[in-house]
């Protein structure tokens, strides 16, 4: 059987990122990202081989962006394509692993969709416009929530009336999946430890932000819950807030649930507590120029990072090292060393060349002699899509 080519479409609520990738080889065939999408600031940027390109899309959104998108992948297919891997948000609990996609599943990921508003509408239009351009292609949805699904119920279950879970479902559900289980593989390997006997903790850092306890390759704990907007600080996202929050913006303010909705998932995060960015870079550079708004947004962000990190520990048998992945993750060697400063009873400690040395897609251990590890460890999403697409292929 000839080699197969899987297409991997990954649309995130302001971005698509995807990637042709063939079985046999360790790199894309092609590959890229259109960003800022429905701003005026939207672009296509790939790569295929050693040639690099991008195109204005001013304005443009998901549907722009998959038109200029698909026509480059008919040019650089060496073979027929075999199957289009879809990467979704949210699957609840209904699906546990990658499956083929048909009506009733996208109706499944329709109705999902309240859960995650940010992410899986966006999931499909890239999902009904694949499908329209390659009808007679296997379409494969793999979840974010997939490898959440192992959680023990002291970990997914809230304290709220049983019958809300029963009737509603709801729970927590855990997000960022594909990448916290792509980076714990990645760093098992890396370790010389077998996944099956190894403990991870993994900060998944980026616009969307979420910690994970890996316990002998299983998710045993996740920051992110019923959606996206539990946990973490994030780019534009509250995380954590108090849940009397909303009646009490109600009656002081009397500001409707959707107005407050929209604050805590579009206004919050780093943007609200800067006032000025949720672009770390931005950020970064703000702080150094004395901003104070800048300056407290990056502290917060660490410092509840290091506590989520902390809690996870709960749901390990003992700590291999910690992750650090996402686009936060793998390049802001500030985020990395004031998180660390934060967990001094865990004994870490980074090698400051080491740690300032990754940046720009370059991994690998940061942590200073003697002390546990940390890694940094640049996630795939998009190459364990393809990985699991095959799966449900064989």
């Amino acid at each position: 059987m000839p080699a197969r080519n899987i297409l991997v479409i990954n649309c995130g609520s302001s971005s698509i990122k995807f990637a042709l990738a063939n079985e046999e080889r360790s790199d894309f065939l092609l590959h890229g990202l259109a960003e800022r999408l429905g701003s005026p600031e939207a672009v296509l940027h790939w790569q295929r081989g050693e040639q690099s390109d991008s195109q204005d899309l001013a304005g443009g959104a998901h549907e722009a962006a998959l038109a200029r998108l698909l026509p480059l992948v008919e040019q650089t297919l060496e073979g027929p394509l075999h199957a289009i891997g879809h990467r979704v948000v949210h699957g609840g609990e209904r699906f546990t692993q990658a499956c083929r996609i048909d009506a009733e599943v996208r109706q499944a990921i329709r109705a999902t969709a309240p859960l995650a508003p940010l992410h899986n509408p966006a999931n499909l239009l890239g999902i009904e416009a694949a499908m329209a351009l390659y009808p007679q292609l296997p379409h494969i949805a793999v979840f974010d929530t997939a490898f959440h699904q192992s959680l023990p119920p002291r970990a997914y279950r809230y304290a709220v009336p049983d019958a809300l879970y029963r009737e509603q479902h709801v729970r927590r559900y855990g997000f960022h999946g594909t990448s916290h289980r792509y980076v714990s593989h990645q760093a098992a390997e890396m370790s010389g430890l077998a996944v099956g006997d190894s403990n991870w903790l993994s900060a998944h850092l980026g616009n969307g932000s979420s910690t994970c306890a890996i316990a002998n390759g299983q998710s045993r704990d996740t920051s992110m819950g019923l959606t996206p907007l539990e946990g973490l600080v994030m780019g534009t996202r509250s995380g954590d807030v108090d849940p009397n929050l909303h009646s009490h913006l109600a009656r002081t303010l009397g500001w409707s649930l959707e107005k407050i909705d929209h604050m805590l998932n579009n206004d919050s995060g780093l943007l609200g507590l800067s006032g000025l960015s949720n672009d770390m870079r931005t950020l970064e550079q703000a702080r150094e120029q004395g901003h104070a708004g800048a300056a407290l947004a990056i502290e917060v962000f660490c410092y509840r990072l290091a506590k989520s990190l902390a809690a996870m520990t709960c749901a390990l048998p003992r700590l291999d090292g910690i992750i650090f992945t996402g686009g936060i993750g793998e390049n802001s060697p500030l985020v990395r060393n004031l998180t660390v400063q934060h967990l001094h009873v865990l004994d870490l400690q980074l090698d400051g060349a080491a740690n300032a040395r990754c940046v720009r897609g370059v991994g690998g251990p940061i942590h200073a002699a003697g002390h546990p590890r940390v890694l940094v460890i640049p996630t795939n999403e998009e190459r364990q899509i393809a990985l699991d697409t095959l799966a449900v292929l064989d």
